[in-house]
């Protein structure tokens, strides 16, 4: 059986590789969406319900789906997921109605909300705490990189072929990857093409991270005791209300506001989700950097955190500003979310051991997508009556900052709990 050296970064890449295909099915709606509207009408305020329902549907598979993935295993949890969405997908391409595309968006979401606590358990099973922010890095570049390719490419198959096309060819690139992901993955210790160097590392360096606490149990139900989940949920509904917003209406305020038309948004849309997978690379790789230079873990994941939450007030500057400097500032905007969210994943295996590492993501994925669905509702409330975007971006520049500040505030120090570090 031949080994693979270095083999947890490529599972790292695999499942970047899987994150990348989830934001490749859900922006491929938010590129057709003027193609779909020239077959049937799809208002603003639908647009905004539609996306809704994919968050409402993602937040409750990402609350369930964190459970679901510690009962079956990253290995079956993840395949499940993925053929799901992927059906989900093709399933867009079928519709000829509103209330269609609403079924269709309701079941991608309801799939793609168990993808990153699937991620997040992989991680915690196959890398040490200093590896660990890089891991979520590779994997959340991912975002990035469907996001990236999401714009020329679905413009390409709808002015080539149809938007239909774009949803039967990107949902069939899933199932290919659950054959693959259903072959490959397993845990370090069952792996057969993993190097007994790297085994005896993995294992070596997670028994002492656990620092004698790896026999703790905590149940789902008890995590709400403790005050460091209550901060990662906090932060994540604040902040990817704002994610959600930049990543699913970038394509439409491109349209409607700066009067783009599909090549253009194409040629266009694709830089600031660029820039997002530099963010997620960069978060990763700066707090891995100051760890192996001896900075705590509390102290690096903090510091990147700041850094990031700082960026983010420049998003206040998109409306007033020419197209060119638009796009800059929202390459800035989603740089430092990215690499806000890389360090903000990495904290629930920092905090909690492996064994409820997926229920913790799960209900941070769960709230945030939660937030995405208020944000959502609010966003269509002010562009049906207001008519315009300025109070939006002003909101979403300030979430990242509040959150920093909550983050402080309930989590004085990151350290791996103990059951006595809950709250009563």
């Amino acid at each position: 059986m031949p080994r693979i050296r270095n083999l947890r970064w490529w599972i790292a890449a695999l499942l970047a590789l899987a994150t990348a295909l989830s934001y490749l099915d859900r922006q491929a709606f938010s590129v057709a969406i003027t193609a779909i509207q020239k077959t049937f009408p799809v208002s603003d305020q639908q647009f905004a319900d539609l996306q809704m329902l994919f968050l409402l549907a993602y937040t409750l598979m990402y609350a369930g789906g964190g459970k679901i993935v510690d009962v079956l295993g990253t290995r079956l949890g993840y395949t499940f997921m993925i053929l799901w969405w992927s059906a989900a997908t093709v399933l867009h391409g079928i519709v000829s109605s509103v209330f269609g595309l609403g079924a269709a968006r309701f079941l991608l979401g309801f799939g793609e909300g168990g993808g990153f606590p699937c991620s997040a358990k992989a991680i915690s099973e196959w890398f040490p705490p200093e590896d660990r922010s890089l891991a979520f890095g590779i994997s959340t570049t991912g975002t990035s990189i469907g996001s990236v390719i999401a714009p020329p490419l679905i413009a390409l198959i709808i002015v080539e072929l149809s938007w239909r096309w774009a949803f039967f060819l990107t949902g069939a690139v899933g199932l290919v990857w659950a054959l693959v992901w259903w072959l490959f993955y397993e845990r370090p210790e069952r792996q057969r093409h993993i190097t007994p160097d790297e085994l005896h590392h993995i294992q070596n360096a997670l028994a002492a991270a656990k620092d004698g606490r790896g026999a703790v149990r905590i149940s789902w139900a008890s995590l709400f005791r403790y005050r460091q989940v209550w901060a990662l949920m906090l932060a994540k509904f604040f902040t990817d209300a704002a994610w959600y917003f930049f990543a699913f209406w970038l394509p439409k305020y491109l349209a409607d506001m700066r009067h783009l038309n599909i090549r253009e948004i194409g040629y266009y849309a694709w830089i600031p989700y660029a820039l997002a997978g530099v963010g997620s690379l960069s978060g990763g790789w700066f707090s891995s950097a100051l760890i192996r230079r001896h900075v705590s873990i509390d102290h690096s994941r903090k510091i990147a955190m700041g850094l990031s939450a700082a960026l983010m007030p420049v998003s206040l500057l998109i409306t007033e500003s020419p197209l060119r400097l638009t796009i800059v500032f929202f390459s800035m905007a989603l740089f430092g979310h990215q690499f806000w969210s890389t360090i903000l994943q990495t904290l629930a295996a920092d905090l909690f051991p492996s064994s409820v590492v997926g229920s913790v993501a799960g209900l941070m994925g769960a709230v945030g997508s939660f937030g995405g669905v208020v944000f959502a509702w609010i966003v269509g409330v002010i562009l049906t009556h207001f008519h315009g975007y300025s109070m939006i971006f002003l909101a979403a520049g300030l979430f990242h900052p509040i959150s920093f500040l909550l983050v402080l505030l309930l989590i004085p120090r990151i350290a791996l709990v103990t059951p006595h570090a809950a709250t009563p």
